[in-house]
């Protein structure tokens, strides 16, 4: 089987959310961190724990946009 140059769940994209101690189903705060570039976000809801992980996935698109051809950031 040969390795795909664009891997379906690539490292960029994996996460870890951290929940706060105080945390519950309906009060869900805490940070997500995304494990290749270090970047943290809080977050105080489910809504913005989606739109962080939303937020972040577009800042690697812009970033890769502006990155000289052929050169990842």
């Amino acid at each position: 089987m040969p390795l795909r140059a664009d891997p379906k769940y690539p490292s960029r994209r994996a996460y870890v959310v951290k929940l706060r101690g105080d945390a519950t189903p309906p009060v869900l705060a805490g940070r997500l961190e995304n494990l290749v570039t270090g970047r943290q976000l809080e977050f105080t809801s489910g809504g913005e724990l989606l739109d962080s992980i939303a937020r972040d996935l577009r800042d690697h698109v812009i970033e890769q946009s502006a990155a000289p051809s052929g050169e990842e950031r």
